[in-house]
């Protein structure tokens, strides 16, 4: 089925989607989630067919071929699709960070330009601001982009880009103002630009060797005086750092939501492995510690998706322009605790799951230890979880000095 619902759905409606995602999940990417991540495969068809689901455009809008969904309603389709494969799940919403982006800032030129191909995930997109000095401190960015008459000339490195070498556009975090030094014209000299993924000068280093994530390719983007035309600035020029951080929001409940369907898969798993394992004369099921650990798991679980589903719920409000929305700082507080804690019970149920498992667990046909390797990572990118924790501390310290 074709996914154009608009962003109000009816019960209906989200049922049918949701069953539409459950089973491109249960058949297209779970029966395949193992030998993937053993040949390190990326699965172009299998991004294409997602693309007729709708998947490539949650948050675009319909003229170019997007779903139009809300936040609230994509974490739940994110969470359907980890279920099916983490990995998988996570290049989704990468790629729908990108083509939000361009639907969000683009002008109506770069929307037609890109979004068709984006939506139906016939192109595909990748996200670039890391780079090998600049992680967390996105401020700090020292690729450049120098002005030469009606274009730019864009010369530096990023560092774990997703879907880097496979992409067709690529978004670029850039010094448009460089300062006086390494990083020293800050946030404000910071311009997103539309690299074609064909570009003169564009090159990728060697797929990384990861611990995890191995079914979507991590290189380095490399851009050794790559020329685009003025044209393909994204926004205003100097305003690529708030591009970037309001990406950010959505990048945290949606790689929340994959470690939430990550670690479903396994909880799920392991009650099953308890009640058909049997240790001195009885299941592991019927041993009351076997019985609390999940207890626990399975708390820890809810917690996290009401958080996750309560700050989806905030950011929605906050772009609609709802008055009773919560303040923009606050959106980001409620995305930061729904990722910091949402990523860190994911990986902690999941290796529960594995311990559940006993040596079965180490061992990948299982795919316990595929998940745990996964979701590790959720712990690190879009903002370590000690950077969450940095942005929650600082606002609580703020509201008890008021």
């Amino acid at each position: 089925m074709s996914m154009t619902a608009t962003a109000s759905l009816s019960r209906e409606e989200r049922d049918a989607i949701l069953d539409a995602v459950r089973d491109f999940a249960r058949t297209r990417l779970a029966p395949h989630a193992l030998e993937w991540d053993q040949q390190k495969h990326f699965p172009r068809d299998v991004l294409a067919v997602a693309g007729e689901l709708g998947l490539g455009g949650l948050y675009v809008r319909e003229d170019v071929g997007g779903t139009g969904l809300t936040r609230s309603d994509a974490v739940t389709i994110v969470e359907e699709l980890a279920q099916g494969d983490p990995t998988i799940a996570a290049y989704i919403t990468i790629h729908n960070m990108v083509a939000w982006m361009i639907d969000r800032y683009g002008s109506e030129e770069q929307r037609q330009e890109w979004l068709p191909g984006l939506t139906a995930m016939t192109e595909l997109g990748a996200y670039c601001l890391t780079e090998p000095g600049a992680g967390s401190d996105a401020a700090a960015i020292t690729t450049s982009a120098i002005a030469e008459g009606d274009t730019y000339v864009l010369t530096g490195v990023k560092q774990f880009i997703s879907g880097a070498g496979e992409a067709g556009v690529y978004v670029v975090m850039a010094r448009t103002d460089p300062g006086t030094g390494s990083g020293a014209g800050g946030a404000r000299g910071i311009t997103a630009f539309l690299v074609p993924g064909d570009a003169e000068g564009l090159s990728f280093g060697p797929n990384e060797k990861k611990m995890g994530w191995n079914a979507q390719p991590t290189r380095q983007v490399i851009l050794d005086r790559v020329r685009v035309p003025a044209s393909a600035v994204l926004g205003s020029v100097g305003g690529g750092f708030a591009i970037a951080m309001s990406g950010l929001n959505g990048g945290r409940i949606n790689i929340a939501a994959c470690s939430l369907g990550g670690a479903q898969w396994a909880l799920d798993r392991a009650v099953r492995y308890v009640h058909e394992r049997f240790t001195f004369g009885e299941p592991l099921a019927e041993k009351q510690a076997i019985v609390f650990r999940l207890a626990d798991m399975a708390t820890e679980l809810r917690a996290a998706r009401a958080l996750v589903r309560d700050a989806a719920h905030a950011l929605d409000a906050l772009t609609t322009g709802d008055p009773d929305a919560p303040s923009r700082e606050e959106v980001t507080v409620q995305c930061a605790m729904a990722k910091r804690f949402a990523t860190d019970a994911g990986f902690t149920v999941a290796n529960e799951a594995l311990q559940l498992h006993g040596g079965y667990g180490y061992l990948q046909d299982y795919g316990i230890e595929k998940v745990v390797r996964d979701l590790r990572v959720h712990q690190i990118l879009e903002g370590t979880n000690e950077i969450m924790r940095v942005i929650i501390g600082r606002h609580v310290l703020s509201d008890t000095s008021r």
